[in-house]
């Protein structure tokens, strides 16, 4: 029996498309919610109550808690029900940037979420997961196939439609990475501010020392969530005599209300993947997540 590609109805569009890519059948895990918030779901197995050998499961792990449970219950029923290798595509990975404790008794969530992971799945893809002290994801997810993908080179490709030469500013340290990657697909220059948190919603930014006169600038990075971080750049990048701010991030988190906090900025543009699905998803990361996918399945 082929492979088959399970998801849920929230995010069908997105696995539909990775489905096609991959050439495999796609099947939605129908999900029923009661009153007390407990979970009941249903797998779609064949006539003989059996899924196939190999499972795919798409979920996007944005909003995470719940779907945490879902991953559990279903990884656990599909070896029950005759799946033998399963595979989580998972374009964006909750609780990878809590990787130490800052204070007694505060929990690693990062080492504890990986290790749930990894006991469920035999693999795991994901997109530029939120690493700081850890350089490869198998060391957050001890499994041969932890694979890491990244949207910054597909986001500098569409920044380059848009703009003649663009200047690429990373809104802090942690987004050098993303920075470096996308700004050499074009050769395209770039910087990198720096960033000082008060708290969730509080920040301090510092340009870098580059010309931003007259330049139509793009700030890019890996996850917009509070939105604060992105805003508070923008209003210095156009008080510097920026022409123009657009915003390029691979995961759209855009929590409460981040967008409006963003574009109340002055940001003209703001430009997403489709790693969670939003209003701004500009690119579909269907056929690089295919890419590393397809190998998986033997």
């Amino acid at each position: 029996m082929p492979a088959l590609l399970l998801h849920f109805d929230d995010e069908s569009a997105a696995a539909r498309r990775l489905a096609q890519a991959c050439q495999l059948v796609s099947a939605c895990v129908e999900a029923h919610r009661f009153p007390d918030d407990e979970l009941r779901l249903r797998l779609p197995v064949d006539a003989q109550g059996k899924l196939p050998e190999q499972l795919v499961v798409y979920r996007s792990l944005d909003r995470p808690n719940d779907k945490l449970i879902e991953l559990m219950l279903v990884a656990r029923q599909a070896r029950e029900l005759g799946a033998r290798r399963i595979i989580l595509v998972a374009p964006y990975l909750a609780y990878m940037r809590q990787d130490i404790a800052f204070h007694p008794g505060e929990v690693v969530s990062q080492k504890v979420v990986g290790r749930f992971l990894a006991e469920l799945f035999d693999a795991v893809i994901t997109v530029d997961p939120h690493l700081h002290r850890i350089s490869t994801l198998d060391e957050a997810i001890a499994l041969p196939h932890a694979i890491s993908l990244s949207g910054a080179p597909m986001l500098a490709e569409l920044i380059a439609r848009h703009h003649d030469r663009p200047l690429l500013i990373g809104p802090d340290a942690e987004s050098a990475q993303w920075i470096e990657a996308a700004a050499r697909v074009h050769g395209l220059d770039h910087g990198v501010c720096t960033k000082e948190r008060r708290g969730d919603k509080q920040v301090e930014i510092t340009l870098p020392v580059v010309p931003v006169q007259g330049r139509a600038v793009v700030l890019l990075d890996d996850v917009a969530s509070s939105g604060r971080t992105l805003a508070v750049a923008a209003r210095l990048l156009l008080d510097a005599g920026a022409s123009s701010v657009d915003v390029a991030v691979t995961h759209a988190l855009f929590a409460g209300d981040a967008l409006a906090v963003i574009q109340s900025a002055g940001v003209r543009h703001v430009w997403s993947t489709d790693c969670i699905a939003h209003p701004s998803n500009a690119i579909e990361m269907a056929p690089a997540l295919a890419q590393s996918l397809q190998p998986l399945l033997s």
